[in-house]
């Protein structure tokens, strides 16, 4: 196209307007760009299309009262990247958004100011909602969710009912982790460091009658499918951790003089001969069995009631001061040896992790060791190595001490023939235990799912049947859970009362609801078919879009919320209901943004940034800009505003220079570079290197102001790779350019491999291995052609001349050694 030069007056007149107003008025252009995109509906997901599916995931946020903080923006702001280039890439994307909202925070709120938890909850998933669409994210509205709407919690307890159909659902009274603050019993991955969750109070130990999942059913499954999918390496390391599968052996210890025995688990059954006592957790039953010939039973019970007021996490603290009391009366049996072994009740033993019991080693296990010390038992070594004098031995070495295994210096070898005596003997077997226990899957609290049970007095639990879901929650003004830690619904006699499905009888309902990672295990599902009454999905639309593509979150749900969703999800596929076994085929995780100080933000230090006043201040893309910029994106940044105003010059540098275009096609001097910069952000966005992307793009407009020009074409190509981070500047330049529809869906630049690569470099000279100077060589030339330009030079050449070279070194690209004498 060629201008008149009044024409050309015009549209540079014209096109100054325009980047006034994108410098200067960006409050005019993030609405404008943000209403055309809703109007047109360019980020609604097609059903079952034509293109190549693309399906990204970020975890759906609890709509807090507070609303949104920068975190929120860097979780989103990589899937928000990655689903706008591939829609440029010409794939049908789904990117949802939907909200977690039953749980605790919520009811606390409610219960402080009199509101009910719909109004909270409905006021905040508005004021989010809000929010997210000023920051200009690609979500695709049509598809939001809310875990707390009838429709939805509907199929949460269809699943439930699914897994009670297939055994995978039991009740059991057991000591449990429960918050006397929020009064509610918590599961040990809600209660870590013996801390609540929500409130953060301490938790204490209390006996109720506890719902499971058995999810303990399905742990190898969740390992295996650790190797059919790409997470990141510490993601899945910790999903291995807190699964903790460990094979070994179970051995059975009889008790001295009498018919009965009690069994054990251990990982080392080749220490079995450094045995010298046994350590049982304070609730084990065989205590009660024989209380009549205890002879210390008073001290016993003395500590058995001391440890009931202990949590968790403090029993089985590692670095604490070792209690226990040793049973009088009871000796237990060597399996090998015959000979008589203590028994002892020590509070860092635990009912709920492998049987209850221990066989101690203390010259190889540091807990025994410290245990042996302070009771003043014998400690046998049978590994050779360090000093059992000072420490226990916890590495590996020769056999001693240890009969038939004398002389074994392999450790998988020693175990295989230990196990193989005890199965000749039948007192032991090979076995496999794992550290993760069943799901402990109620609370005691209102805003949650009902559990779809009934206990009637003649057929004992019995499922509500599925054509009655969903079990709705019933309206209350008291959100208060009793004293006692029973649930507000215990008190509505019209919601408690029915009538037995099964025989018609009157019934009691289960008063107790879903914990808040009930809703959040299956939601991914729910968006590919949020509107259906008759599934939880159409399978069609499952098969097309499943699995998850990609999913981003925090490194604090990659165990937790991951591995239930795993498990829910390998479930269903057991049932036919959805056709991949594993939900997300990609995950990865973002760092924690700091606040200006470098510490975690939080409102008691005053150090939090709302995004919302970085938005107003300097634009969505700057702040979308920003987030990217600041950093490794997997790592935690401290936040700079004076690195905020620094992606703010590069916006406006990026608007200015639509003054600087001139004709169309390629410039000979930027085409290299351009092609490099498309090269390097088409891979470091797809590898999550935002920062390097955004820092080839600054370096791509430095060129061009160097260079002072650039066509129209270059211009495009520069905001089609920056329009994924900040597409609102980048929407209203191509308009200015006269761009047909919207930049958001044109195609992604193209770089060719041959482009990118410097036809010059500069490769280093050492002499003798010290750096004598550079030599400009053509691109991958041949060693024989590099030596000769490399004599050539005529610093190098005098330096060698006289010298006979002895040695050639010669790394493409890089550098040449000549070795001389």
């Amino acid at each position: 196209m060629v201008l008149l030069p009044v024409e050309y007056g015009a549209v540079c007149q014209n096109l100054y307007e325009r980047r006034m107003i994108m410098r200067h008025e960006f409050r005019k252009i993030e609405p404008k760009w943000q209403k055309k995109w809703d109007e047109a509906g360019i980020f609604h997901a097609v059903d079952n299309g034509d293109k190549p599916k693309f399906y990204g995931l970020v975890e759906f946020p609890y709509p807090s009262g507070a609303g949104m903080h920068v975190g929120h923006i860097k979780a989103y702001s990589s899937l928000e990247v990655i689903s706008r280039k591939r829609r440029m890439e010409g794939y049908n994307v789904l990117f949802p958004i939907g909200f977690d909202a039953f749980g605790l925070p919520t009811e606390n709120y409610a219960i402080k100011t009199g509101q009910h938890p719909r109004k909270i909850t409905d006021d905040n998933i508005v004021k989010f909602t809000n929010q997210l669409k000023r920051v200009g994210f690609s979500f695709d509205w049509d598809r939001v969710i809310d875990t707390t709407e009838e429709d939805y919690y509907k199929w949460t307890q269809w699943i439930f009912l699914k897994m009670f159909e297939n055994g995978l659902v039991f009740r059991d009274t057991a000591l449990v982790n429960y918050c006397p603050s929020c009064k509610v019993v918590l599961s040990n991955e809600d209660s870590q460091g013996g801390k609540c969750d929500i409130c953060h109070s301490d938790i204490v130990q209390k006996s109720k009658t506890v719902w499971y999942l058995r999810i303990t059913k399905y742990a190898d499954k969740l390992l295996e499918g650790l190797d059919t999918v790409d997470y990141l390496p510490n993601i899945r390391q910790q999903q291995i951790n807190w699964i903790g599968k460990s094979t070994g052996a179970f051995v059975d210890f009889k008790l001295s003089g009498k018919d009965d025995s009690f069994r054990i688990y251990t990982t080392r059954p080749d220490t079995l001969f450094g045995v010298t006592f046994m350590v049982i957790a304070p609730e084990h039953p065989m205590i009660d069995k024989y209380a009549s010939e205890i002879k210390n039973m008073d001290a016993i019970e003395a500590y058995r009631e001391n440890c009931a007021k202990k949590t968790e996490f403090e029993r089985t603290q590692l670095v604490k001061e070792k209690t226990g009391v040793r049973i009088e009366g009871l000796t237990a049996s060597h399996p090998l040896t015959g000979k008589e072994v203590p028994i002892y009740i020590a509070d860092y033993v635990m009912m709920g992790y492998g049987t209850g019991a221990i066989m101690a080693v203390p010259a190889h296990d540091e807990r025994d060791y410290e245990f042996a010390k302070k009771f003043g038992i014998d400690i046998i070594q049978v590994i050779e190595g360090g000093n059992i004098e000072e420490a226990a031995y916890a590495g590996d070495g020769k056999m001693i001490n240890s009969d038939f295994l004398n002389g074994y210096t392999n450790k998988k070898d020693s175990i295989a023939r230990m196990i193989k005596e005890l199965e000749k003997l039948g007192v032991g077997e090979a076995g496999v235990q794992y550290k993760m226990k069943d799901w402990a899957f109620n609370r005691q609290r209102y805003w949650g799912e009902p559990i779809p049970i009934v206990h009637c007095p003649h057929c004992g639990v019995v499922p509500v049947p599925y054509e009655e879901l969903p079990l709705r929650l019933p309206k209350v003004e008291n959100f208060e859970p009793g004293q006692e830690g029973e649930s507000p619904l215990a008190r509505i006699d019209s919601f408690v009362n029915c009538k037995c499905p099964k025989c018609g009888c009157d019934a009691k309902r289960e008063t107790d609801t879903m914990p808040q990672w009930a809703g959040s295990s299956w939601y991914f599902l729910r968006y590919i078919d949020p509107h259906n009454d008759q599934a939880l999905a159409d399978p069609e639309k499952l098969k097309y879009w499943m699995p998850v593509d990609w999913y981003n979150g925090g490194m604090e749900h990659v165990t937790r919320h991951m591995i239930y969703s795993r498990f829910w999800h390998h479930f269903l596929y057991d049932i036919g209901v959805v056709n991949t076994p594993e939900p997300y085929a990609k995950r990865t995780a973002q760092g924690l943004i700091l606040g200006p100080d470098g510490d975690k933000m939080s409102k008691s230090k005053g150090n939090v940034v709302d995004p919302l006043d970085v938005v107003e201040e300097y634009g969505a893309d700057v702040l979308r800009t920003y987030v990217l910029f600041m950093g490794d994106y997997g790592a935690a940044t401290p936040w700079s505003e004076n690195s905020v105003k620094g992606c703010k010059r590069f916006l406006e540098r990026v608007a200015a220079l639509t003054d600087m275009v001139s004709g169309e096609g390629v410039t000979p001097e930027l085409e290299s570079a351009f092609h490099k910069t498309i090269k390097k952000v088409s891979n470091d966005l797809e590898e999550t290197k935002f920062n390097t992307a955004i820092a080839a793009l600054m370096g791509l407009v430095n060129d061009i102001y160097a260079k002072g020009s650039l066509t129209k074409d270059e211009l495009v190509t520069l905001i089609k790779l920056l329009c994924p981070i900040a597409p609102h500047i980048c929407e209203e330049i191509w308009e200015s350019l006269g761009g047909e529809g919207f930049l958001s869906l044109a195609s992604w630049p193209q770089y060719e491999e041959s482009k990118t690569i410097d036809a010059m470099v500069e490769v280093g000279v050492q002499i003798n291995g010290k750096v004598r100077g550079a030599v400009a060589l053509p691109a991958g030339c041949e060693k024989d052609e590099a030596i000769r330009l490399v004599l050539e030079d005529g610093r190098i050449h005098s330096l060698v001349d006289g010298k006979t070279i002895v040695k050639q070194i010669y790394v493409p690209n890089k550098i040449v050694n000549l070795v001389v004498k």
